[in-house]
């Protein structure tokens, strides 16, 4: 079983690719949040574990959490977080 870890970093349109974020700025949101994330990952077709009490190492000081994606199946991570930031922004739209 193959675990994918989600930060929101990865989302954040106030980050740059060095600080973290992971998609595009099309894909990324201001201040993501693990609920929005997680419900992506359902959208998605994925089963999400939130774990709130952990920071981001690059952000050691904001502890936004993060999602954690039970067996992706043969989703990459790249391809799962440019589905999950296109549910993202559709959220916010």
């Amino acid at each position: 079983m193959v675990e994918n870890v989600i930060w929101p970093a990865y989302f954040d349109a106030g980050l740059s690719r060095n600080e973290g974020r992971r998609v595009p700025l099309d894909l990324a949101v201001e201040d993501p949040t693990v609920d929005e994330i997680a419900e992506a990952v359902r959208q998605v077709g994925y089963d999400a574990v939130i774990e709130r009490d952990v920071a981001y190492p690059r952000e050691n000081w904001d502890e936004r959490g993060r999602v954690l994606v039970k067996d992706a199946g043969d989703a990459g991570k790249s391809d799962l977080l440019q589905a999950v930031g296109a549910y993202v922004v559709a959220f916010r739209d």
